[in-house]
Order: C-alpha cells, then sequence, then structure tokens
C-alpha cells in the first residue's frame, strides 16, 4: 500500500476483457479429511515474501489434516498481474493473498470466486474489513488485516502532535530554521504523485473520488476530481508545495521518505505500519496520531485498506480452497503468525486483541484510520491512481490547481466505462 499506480490494474482490464470463463473445474467436489487418492491433490497459495513464510506451517498442517499437499509460493513482484495472467493460462493458484482493491478487477474478469462466511464468522471480523471485501452485496475475500496511513513523529523533534496541518508546517519551518530537520514534512509524492499518501489532506480540504450510491456503495458515475471542491482542495495542497511552504516537494518519494525520516531529516513522516520496523532499527523515539487535517476543514480520512484471502474462480482445487480460507484463515492462531510476520491490525478481533497488549502502536494506527474511507474497489478506481497522482505532482510543483485537476478529471471520465 506505499504506493500505487494505474498500470496493473489498467492493464488488466484490457488483457482480460474478452477471456472467457473456463478453467477446470473437475475437482470441484466437496473437500473431505479423508486420505485416499481422490480426496488427495494439491492445493497451492500464492502470496508475498513475508506472508509465504508466516503461511508455510499452517499450510503444512492443513495438508496433513486434509490428506493433500499445500504449496505456498512466493511471488515477490507484481502478484495481482501475475496472477491473473496465470489464471487465464490455466496455470494459477487455489488461493491468493493480496490487497482488498484488487476485488473490483478480478471480480469483473471473472478471477475469483465468492467465499461463504457464516454469520457467526463474519461478526468476529471487524466491520470495516468485512465491509471493505464485500462487493456488489457478495463478499469475495477472507480479510486478515487492516492497514492505513498516519502521522508518525520524532518525539525528541516534536514532541507534541500538531492539531492542524499549519501546526505541523509552522514546527517544521523552526525546526529547518534551527537546522534540526532539512524537511518539513515526509510525505511521499515523487514526480509522478502519490494519491493514496496525500488523500486525507484532499479530504480535509473538502475533496473526493466518488460519492456515494442509496445503499453506501462507491457510485462511479459521481466522479468527484474536477469538481469546484477537487479543485479547492488542490489549491490548498498547491500552497504546500515547492512555491509555497515547501511541506510538500517531489524530492520525498516512496523511496526515500522513510529513510528520510530515520535519517532524522524530518520530524513527521505520513506512512503505515509497515514504517515503524525501520523506525525502531534507527532507534527514533517516535508516537502515531491521526494525520492532521486543514485549519477550519474537514477531519482529514487515510484510506483504510485491508489484505485477505481469496479464491480462484479457475483454481484446480476449488472445494479445498474454500475450506482453507473460511474455516483455517478465520482462526487467531494464523492470524497472528500473519500480523508476527508484518505488523499490521489483524482484522479478526480476538487476534486484534492477542496482540495489542504487546504493541502499543496497534491501538494508535486503528484510532488514526477510525474515521478513514474504505480505499475503493470498485474498477473505475483503476483510472484515478495515475492521472490524479500527476496532478498533485504537477500542483506541487506550481502547476495551477484549477486548469491540472479540471484536465485529470477530464482524464479520468475517459477512462472510466
Amino acid at each position: 500500500m506505499r504506493i500505487r499506480t494505474a498500470g496493473v490494474v489498467t492493464v488488466l482490464g484490457l488483457a482480460l476483457a474478452a477471456s472467457g470463463c473456463g478453467g477446470d473445474n473437475s475437482n470441484d467436489e466437496p473437500a473431505t479429511k479423508a486420505t485416499s487418492p481422490a480426496a488427495g491433490g494439491k492445493l497451492v497459495i500464492w502470496a508475498d515474501d513475508k506472508r509465504t513464510a508466516a503461511l508455510k506451517p499452517f499450510a503444512e498442517k492443513f495438508g496433513q489434516d486434509n490428506g493433500v499437499t499445500v504449496e505456498v509460493q512466493a511471488v515477490s513482484k507484481d502478484l495481482q498481474t501475475n496472477f491473473v495472467t496465470a489464471s487465464q493460462q490455466g496455470s494459477g493458484p487455489d488461493v491468493v493473498v493480496g490487497a482488498h482493491d484488487w476485488i473490483g478487477n478480478l471480480v469483473q474478469n471473472g478471477a475469483i470466486d465468492p467465499v461463504q462466511l457464516a454469520a457467526a464468522q463474519r461478526s468476529s471480523f471487524n466491520e470495516t474489513a468485512i465491509k471493505a471485501v464485500t462487493f456488489n452485496g457478495q463478499l469475495y475475500g477472507v480479510p486478515y488485516a487492516t492497514e492505513n496511513i498516519a502521522l508518525i513523529r520524532n518525539t525528541a523533534l516534536a514532541p507534541e502532535a500538531p492539531k492542524t496541518i499549519e501546526d505541523l508546517v509552522a514546527t517544521g519551518k523552526k525546526l529547518k530554521a534551527d537546522k534540526k530537520a532539512s524537511e518539513i514534512l515526509c510525505l511521499q509524492s515523487g514526480q509522478n504523485g502519490d494519491a493514496y499518501h496525500v488523500y486525507p489532506l484532499y479530504t480535509s480540504a473538502g475533496g473526493y473520488l466518488f460519492g456515494t450510491t442509496a445503499n453506501g456503495d462507491y457510485d462511479p458515475k459521481d466522479l468527484g476530481v474536477g469538481k469546484p471542491e477537487s479543485i479547492e482542495a488542490f489549491k490548498k495542497i498547491g500552497k504546500l508545495g515547492e512555491k509555497g511552504d515547501g511541506a510538500l516537494k517531489r524530492s520525498i518519494t516512496g523511496e526515500n521518505s522513510i529513510a528520510t525520516f530515520t535519517g532524522k531529516k524530518c520530524a513527521f513522516l505520513v506512512s503505515g505500519p509497515w514504517a515503524i520496523a525501520d523506525a525502531k532499527k534507527a532507534d527514533i523515539s517516535y508516537d502515531i496520531s491521526p494525520v492532521p487535517g486543514f485549519a477550519g476543514g474537514k477531519q482529514a480520512q487515510p484510506f483504510v485498506g485491508v489484505q485477505a484471502f481469496y479464491v480462484a474462480a479457475k483454481g484446480k482445487n476449488k472445494a479445498l480452497a474454500q475450506e482453507f480460507v473460511t474455516n483455517y484463515v478465520t482462526t487467531p492462531e494464523l492470524a497472528v503468525a500473519l500480523y508476527q510476520a508484518e505488523p499490521r491490525p489483524p482484522a479478526l478481533t480476538a487476534a486484534f486483541d492477542q496482540v495489542k497488549g504487546t504493541d502499543p502502536d496497534l491501538a494508535k494506527f486503528s484510532e488514526a484510520g477510525r474515521n478513514g474511507q474504505v480505499l475503493p474497489a470498485i474498477p473505475a478506481m483503476a483510472a484515478i491512481w495515475d492521472p490524479f497522482g500527476k496532478a498533485e505532482a504537477a500542483v506541487i510543483g506550481g502547476a495551477d490547481p484549477a486548469k491540472t485537476v479540471t484536465a485529470a478529471g477530464k482524464t479520468i471520465s475517459g477512462q472510466i466505462k
């Protein structure tokens, strides 16, 4: 979730638009725990490197209990793209682990199946996590972790949490003047911008991406980018940019934002739980609080994302995959192991309660995301990332907000089908 681009999801939509819904369903009979060859077979799970290591012992036990072979395979790069490509070729996994905002594109292209959780199982999860993996009224994933960004500050440089972004800028400017820091704020942008990390400021200034329908779902027909609210929001973001306060800079990127913070060159970092290990390694005295909004503006709302397990629609052992994600992934033991592999707040309430006593950061990140917005998983979101990010970078660099955001809105509208 550190940075997102349109490339992955846009390619998916184009590549899969004409795809068929076939696949080998010969193993769709109900799974049993018998050890006969008919009940055997192989369950293949794809995940990234960190989750692969955590999953392996649990997968092996599941295999023993069900009389099957379970392979957990690490896909280090472009997991979503590789999953869809392999699925189309009939060589994909049975289960894949990934972000909830994949769902719209994967469902649209027939790559994943709904999952069946009993009411009691659903109620054992964080409500926002269940909402995030629900698409068109159906549950498409079993969530295991939530994530959102917050303001991480070096308490040796900034003892108090800023109430507004203006307070933060004032503190950052003083630290620069006193030669205690070289940057006001580490909020990654780069030359192509980063819609994910700037979103809290965008919402505080009144901007929105999509409106909502009567049932609360995101409405792709109501695009906020290019509307007057978004222009006003980008004007405020522009004032924080290189021709204004200098708090937002294109030189702060996804590659250097955390390192700049841990190198004590800035007191404030906008990032997520993934940054904490580096802060601890650098022996930074830190605290976590919500990203502050503009004075007199709305509350800053970060995106809330969810990591989840999905059942591949074209997997070769779908019934066993359903059994794994619905009755095994839902156990606190596995959720805690995944948390230990990469500390993000567990979506399973029992697991969250189990680990929060040993990790005070969890509650602080959760509080920072309490009023956040579920990251849209609708296919139209694929059209947002690149034009929005480039508009952000241009405005940070001094481009005219009205012209820039209006043009971005037109580009996005043209891509939404």
